[in-house]
């Protein structure tokens, strides 16, 4: 029977450590449970697993030559991977793996399992079959790993630009469980769901940056070509006579922007630049992400889609059998958003400490209440996974609602605005068309 080495909170808050044998990581935590024990961390001591898999064997100390050249991207980094683990040797001209893909393997990945094929063979096959490049050479070498005795978690490991922590810490449980299919179902599931809102949030997005855009081409293309030519026109033809105000303005702004380009074009990018170096410091980073989901319009929608993230990404680690101090640590660095992260790093400390989850995320004040009323409601029936999945599925709908209301809303507004910038240069053209007519009269 497998053996897991624990650290664990009793009743007390007394931390306590030792070891247990039971089937599985899921039958550990109950276990501990049961004895009155609040698990952080379970790690496998000992477990055995199918052989066909190889998943419970020992990794090979040394690496096959195909499987070195194959590794991705990086370089050796203990701090970045937290593991230590191989360095990863970067393919030169190959795209990178996108998550689209790395959710098709996850998914082809547990239905070849499901279907009673060896992980090996699985991994062969979808090699096979993998167009690109670099994703190709990585699922060889998780095949040599395994090849050579190694376990499916800690050769994803080696890949942290392609597998992140999320993912191999649930392999990682579904291979102490022996349950590697239905994490990699579960897992598939995940990604997939993070496509979609992904999706949602950049389509509500980037509609209006496009029409935005636009404008601004439109803009620039009149006070550049033509607002000169009409301004010659009026020079010969009312001979000094004054123009309308609103026309004296619009061929002052065509004057600057052909006069000055460089200059704009060079505050322009020193704006950019400025705000990416901005945006590289934690408190920079922090005032930004905090903006987001304040801004008016769209930070109700960006905050909802984070919301479904984090309870998502929980809900999946938690269901896999993954420790809850754990699981904090690993959503905490997947959320994307630093106040949502330093929300989490609040959580972490307090469930730490003994406390549940929903009474300290309510204290940061980042989370709508009906989120920390769920979860507070799953953690006193003992089914905090499935509410924190059914709160995402909650969210994933509201995200829906508002990108649907959010188009409807600001795409008259947008036209409006494109006609009205339009609109005004047109009228101030036509002001001294007017007055050159009426003079000819």
């Amino acid at each position: 029977m497998p053996r897991f080495a624990y650290t664990a909170f009793d009743a007390r808050g007394a931390e306590r450590s030792g070891v247990i044998d039971a089937g599985s990581l899921e039958a550990a935590t109950a276990a501990l449970k049961a004895q009155g024990l609040f698990p952080t961390e379970i790690d496998v001591a000992t477990a055995a697993v199918a052989p066909e898999a190889k998943l419970s064997r020992p990794a090979a100390p040394t690496r096959t030559a195909p499987s070195a050249a194959g590794e991705l991207s990086g370089r050796a980094s203990a701090a970045s991977t937290g593991r230590g683990l191989a360095r990863e040797i970067r393919l030169p001209f190959v795209r990178p793996v996108s998550a689209k893909e790395q959710a098709a393997f996850t998914r082809q990945l547990g239905t070849l399992i499901k279907a009673g094929m060896p992980l090996l063979r699985g991994l062969e096959v979808l090699a096979r079959q993998e167009k690109n490049a670099a994703f190709r050479a990585v699922i060889g070498a998780l095949a040599d790993d395994i090849r050579s005795g190694g376990t499916l978690s800690e050769s994803m490991a080696r890949h942290p630009r392609v597998f992140d922590r999320l993912y191999v810490n649930m392999i990682k449980a579904g291979e102490a469980g022996g349950v590697l299919d239905v994490v990699l179902d579960r897992l598939a599931k995940f990604q997939e769901k993070s496509l979609q809102l992904r999706a949602k949030v950049k389509a509500a997005m980037v509609y209006p940056l496009i029409v935005m855009t636009v404008a601004v081409l439109i803009l620039a293309g009149l006070l550049v070509f033509v607002v000169p030519k009409f301004k010659q026109i009026f020079a010969d033809l009312l001979k000094g006579a004054p123009l309308p105000a609103l026309t004296e303005a619009v061929l002052a702004a065509s004057e600057a922007v052909r006069e000055h380009y460089i200059v704009t074009i060079g505050v322009g990018a020193a704006f950019y630049v400025a705000y990416r170096m901005f945006r590289g410091t934690p408190g920079g980073a922090r005032t930004i992400d905090g903006a987001l989901i304040r801004m008016p319009i769209f930070g109700d929608l960006i905050l909802k889609s984070l919301v479904a993230r984090f309870t998502r990404t929980l809900g999946t680690l938690l269901s896999s059998g993954v420790p809850i101090l754990q699981a904090i640590t690993i959503t905490r660095d997947t959320t994307g958003n630093l106040r949502v992260a330093d929300a989490l790093d609040v959580v972490h400390e307090r469930v730490k400490e003994g406390d549940p989850v929903a009474r300290p995320l309510e204290s940061t004040q980042v989370f709508p209440s009906m989120v920390t009323s769920m979860i507070d409601v799953g953690e006193h029936t003992g089914q905090l996974p499935e509410m924190l999945n059914k709160v995402a599925d909650i969210y994933d709908e509201e995200v829906d609602t508002a990108v649907a209301g959010l188009s409807s809303m600001i795409e008259p507004l947008l036209i409006v605005f494109l006609a009205g910038v339009v609109g005004t240069i047109v009228i101030a053209l036509f002001l001294p068309i007017i007055r050159i007519v009426q003079l000819l009269t």
